[in-house]
């Protein structure tokens, strides 16, 4: 009975199942960046293109990174780890339909992701930006005047990026030509060897660097400060209990402005001096007390919907669970950082090729606990795909974290601060194109440093014994002292013939042995990523939580500012009306807000 057709349909089924998960994490993932966007984006000035935008390239981003599992799993389920053989249905012909299938995917990602930031995302920031409020209520912006406007910066932004590449493409590679001079034929030939792959692997390689920069600053520190956010997430005063103290304060600060007026009622000189200094303080601070008051209220549900309070109580409910959930946090990141600094220092020391191939591993010389794990999850998939995911996830939400701590930055100059509920639709597409870099090296961290092992082989391992004839692969079933798994630095013919490296690993290994200079520059950058997370790590557990009352009303402050002015573009249209001298026309006629404490020529009281 032939059997042959049996075997190729559960090759079939096992690389289909593989397929389908990786479709089912996408589809969280867009939960993931929906719930992302909306969490952390301004409610006062919102952006439809903008949201659009930002949900649509974390949903890539995170796309992308998450086809590393499903790269591993596929070239792993085409070998048994068991007998060290590749299965039966794995032919050559099926092997190089999968990888075709995994490079059209990460080519397809890839090139999505580059047109979303080089493209889309700067021209929805500069869509964003030239919107002006004053101009659309005059009737003097149109819709084809701003549309032509963003694509003219976008489009000099394409320009500029283009020049930089070229410039970094060719000097470099110019310089290392032997020759006395250069000609048109030397360029040719740089753009069409190998089909271009040494153009691709510099982008990529670039792009790669760029993200570690990034990468060692902002996941380094969040690394070390979203579990330890986790364990002092819990408030030094409850919002019941701020709310009844800051009521008190209120009733006491009014209580004294009642004072202060009945002493100078019947005053025919008006208020003293020393209680009109002592009013206006009163009054400040009043407004003050209001507002901690409001948001003390909105920390407890009121005023908001059913499934906002729902949401509240579930927080204080759970709250104990956050605790032990930041301890097992901070666990897994001391143990992340033990196990990227066991590799860092073994390529270092045992690299085959060390600055000349960007510090290669031949294979793993000292006990490295995260690789392991993977290594044995992986023989029951998806715990390794759910394992992956969890960190992946993790060093982004870090990331998140790292940026949001340190601030969108230039040099030392704080451009963009990213809050919860507070980050401006620029801040937002700025960190989204950070994010879509530092992906890029998170890629490079796991494959290189978190899981070398399982990154490049999976769970392939190959038989050392003898083939009962040359064509036949060899056998241990009985001989499972002979089985060893794959390594990069295997030159036995029959490793060769069996171990499929990964479709990621081999572009990683591709770009370090073109570009050595971007090998070097990641591999050293993963020191100064330790050294980082060691530091924070360490001050975040000295510094103690304080409750910070002066935080908070400035972000109650904050709230009220971006009510009255909604956006950026509106101090624009203040200053438009300074220059032109007329005001804009308001519903209601004034734009006084609500009154506070007393009002009147002398001072008398308003009604509370």
């Amino acid at each position: 009975m032939d059997t042959t057709p049996m075997v190729a349909r559960a090759g079939l089924l096992q690389t289909s199942l593989i397929w389908v998960a990786y479709a089912v994490a996408v589809a969280l993932v867009f939960f993931v960046a929906v719930i992302t966007i909306f969490t952390w984006q301004t409610p006062y000035d919102r952006s439809k293109l903008v949201t659009t935008v930002a949900i649509v390239s974390l949903t890539s981003l995170l796309a992308t990174v998450f086809l590393l599992p499903v790269d591993i799993a596929l070239v792993s389920s085409t070998a048994s780890a068991s007998r060290g053989t590749k299965k039966d249905w794995a032919t050559p012909e099926r092997i190089d339909g999968i990888l075709t299938t995994l490079k059209i995917v990460y080519y397809s990602l890839y090139s999505f992701d580059a047109l979303l930031c080089l493209v889309v995302i700067p021209f929805a920031y500069f869509w964003y930006e030239e919107h002006d409020e004053v101009l659309e209520e005059e009737g003097r912006e149109s819709w084809s005047t701003r549309f032509a406007q963003a694509l003219k910066y976008t489009i000099a932004f394409i320009f500029l990026v283009i020049i930089l590449f070229l410039v970094g493409f060719f000097v470099p590679a110019a310089a290392q030509d032997h020759g006395r001079h250069l000609d048109l034929d030397y360029f040719r030939r740089l753009l069409t060897n190998n089909k271009g792959e040494k153009a691709l692997s510099f982008g990529l390689g670039l792009l790669v660097t760029l993200g570690t920069l990034l990468y060692v600053l902002y996941t380094g520190a969040g690394l070390a400060l979203l579990p330890v956010s986790f364990i002092k997430s819990a408030p030094s005063i409850s919002a019941p209990q701020l709310s009844a103290t800051t009521a008190s304060e209120l009733e006491h600060n009014r209580e004294l402005q009642r004072q202060i007026e009945m002493r100078n009622a019947g005053r025919i000189e008006g208020m003293s001096q020393k209680d009109r200094r002592e009013l206006d303080l009163l009054l400040r601070e009043e407004r003050t007390l209001v507002r901690r008051q409001r948001l003390a209220a909105e920390a407890r549900g009121e005023g908001q919907s059913t499934i906002i309070r729902i949401w509240t109580k579930t927080q204080a409910v759970f709250r104990p669970l956050k605790l032990v959930g930041g301890i097992l946090l901070l666990f897994l990141s001391v143990i992340l950082w033990i196990s990227m600094l066991i590799t860092a220092i073994d390529k270092a020391a045992n690299s085959v090729c060390k600055s000349h191939c960007g510090y290669i591993l031949g294979h793993i010389n000292v006990f490295q606990p995260v690789n392991w794990v993977f290594v044995k999850a992986a023989k029951a998939f998806p715990v390794d795909y759910i394992l992956m995911a969890f960190l992946i996830l993790f060093l982004f939400s870090s990331s998140i974290t790292g940026i949001a701590a340190v601030g969108i930055r230039f040099l030392w100059v704080r451009i963009f601060q990213l809050k919860k509920g507070r980050t401006a639709p620029q801040a937002l597409l700025i960190a989204t194109v950070m994010q879509a870099l530092i992906i890029l090296a998170i890629n490079y961290a796991v494959v290189n440093l978190l899981a070398p092992q399982y990154a490049m082989y999976g769970t392939q391992t190959f038989c050392q014994g003898f083939a009962r004839f040359p064509s036949a692969q060899p056998d241990c079933t009985n001989h499972r002292d002979m089985i060893r798994p794959c390594s990069e630095s295997l030159t036995d013919p029959l490793a060769k013939d069996v171990c499929t490296p990964t479709v990621m690993s081999t572009f990683l290994n591709r770009i370090v042995l073109n570009w050595p200079v971007f090998g070097a520059i990641d591999f050293w950058a993963q020191f100064a990523f330790l050294t980082v997370f060691l530091l924070v790590f360490i001050t975040s557990l000295v510094r103690t939580p304080r409750l910070n009352l002066g935080e908070i009303d400035e972000e109650a402050q904050a709230d009220e500012e971006e009510g009255l002015l909604a956006s950026t573009s509106r101090r624009f249209g203040a200053t438009w009306q300074d220059i032109t001298g007329r005001a804009r026309r308001t519903v209601g006629g004034s734009s006084g807000g609500q009154g506070y404490g007393t009002s009147g020529t002398n001072g008398t009281a308003s009604s509370h």
